[in-house]
């Protein structure tokens, strides 16, 4: 069988909805096919996440791409409404929050300031002030900290669900299938091949598979440094409330928790061998979180399991940022991959930016190109620091 499309998209997540929305809501014609070989998304990246929304970043092209991302989802119920039924994605602007110590508050307030350079309202806060965000907090071994009161965070399965509605309202075509390969005519992009045999004919590929983008990738000579990597995320409930809903709060260890309607969520960047990897560890709550969180907020020390479950980062071995743009040595063929942990939230400026770029050939709301895969071959290198 043969199929054709003007652009086809691999990968259904949250980014290549947000691409194909884009496309189709600035005025592109063509046709576009989106191939996810997940339907329930039961392992997609996306609503596995933690769903924080941020502008804490090392660096001015995240902290820009956040800012955008940030307006977009203030609007987002509006702007993907079908009809009179309007797309709520649960977003709660109860800020972000880095705690700092003697190691790290130096770091800190150079953050704060690549932050107030590019129009984010983050704030450095004394030891004392941390404490009128969170009366329990224990503050004995803090400097201070670093918050940004306009973030937040959302229900990411929520977010892609409308962009996939809205998509498929504007004529995006959504199909249920694997990609097998990326097909290629010398130098240029011809298609792909489903695992079913099926080939659909485009010009255009956009590799926007995640954690598994590198598979791809490798399999037509074209190696990325984007690996994929294991988060877990516990969700677990205490004796007694806490005075005050919090913000995303990360601990100078990088345990972060939040609230999670009643109840918390709490997540660790630890080392892990990279790999295709949902297997979810009670022991590393007990044994390494609950020993952090019971020493930061004391009401954190009778604890309960409720349930905990892991995605994938697709992890930028280089920089820690995501690769976006024409790959130079195959036209047509186009990576939107290698976010470390950052998908959901730039989503909407990676959308934008992409339908710029393919209708017009440049970007122009934010510069992306400074993200482009290029950099590696310039060791043109953009370091974030901000993982977490």
């Amino acid at each position: 069988m043969l199929g054709k499309s003007d652009i086809v998209i691999i990968g259904g997540g949250v980014m290549g909805s947000s691409i194909a929305y884009n496309l189709l809501n600035d005025g592109y014609t063509g046709k576009i096919t989106i191939f996810e070989k997940d339907p329930t998304y039961q392992y997609a990246s996306t609503p596995r996440s933690a769903g924080g929304i941020r502008q804490l970043y090392t660096t001015a092209i995240n902290v820009q791409i956040s800012r955008y991302s940030l307006k977009k989802y203030l609007t987002f119920a509006e702007d993907m409404a079908i009809g009179n039924e309007k797309a709520e994605i649960d977003l709660k602007q109860r800020g972000y929050l880095l705690l700092g110590n003697k190691e790290n508050i130096n770091d800190l307030k150079i953050q704060h300031k690549i932050q107030s350079e590019n129009g984010a309202p983050s704030e450095l806060l004394s030891k004392e002030e941390l404490l009128s965000i969170i009366p329990e907090l224990n503050i004995d071994d803090l400097e201070g900290g670093l918050f940004c009161r306009e973030d937040g965070y959302l229900d990411p399965y929520s977010v892609l669900q409308g962009y996939a509605r809205k998509t498929r309202q504007l004529s995006g075509q959504y199909v249920y299938e694997e990609v097998d390969t990326i097909l290629t005519e010398g130098n240029k992009i011809s298609g792909v091949r489903l695992k079913n045999g099926v080939v659909y004919k485009s010009p255009i590929v956009i590799n926007a598979a995640g954690a598994w983008a590198s598979t791809l990738s490798e399999k037509i000579g074209l190696p990325i440094p984007v690996i994929p990597l294991k988060r877990q995320i516990t969700q677990f409930d205490i004796a007694v409330p806490l005075k005050k809903k919090l913000p995303l709060t990360i601990d100078v260890t990088g345990v972060y928790f939040r609230h999670e309607g009643e109840q918390l969520i709490v997540g660790y960047a630890e080392e892990v061998e990279p790999g295709i990897d949902f297997t979810w560890s009670r022991s590393l709550f007990l044994e390494q979180l609950w020993p952090i969180l019971s020493h930061r907020v004391s009401n954190f020390e009778q604890a309960k399991i409720i349930r905990g479950w892991a995605g994938l980062y697709d992890h930028n071995t280089k920089d820690q940022n995501a690769i976006i743009g024409e790959h130079p040595e195959l036209t047509g063929y186009y990576l939107v991959c290698g976010f470390s942990g950052h998908g959901m939230q730039q989503a909407p400026a990676i959308g934008k930016g992409m339908s710029e770029l393919i209708r017009e050939g440049r970007y122009r709301t934010i510069d992306l190109s400074p993200l482009s895969y290029e950099r590696f071959e310039r060791n043109e290198l953009i370091v974030e620091k901000g993982i977490y």
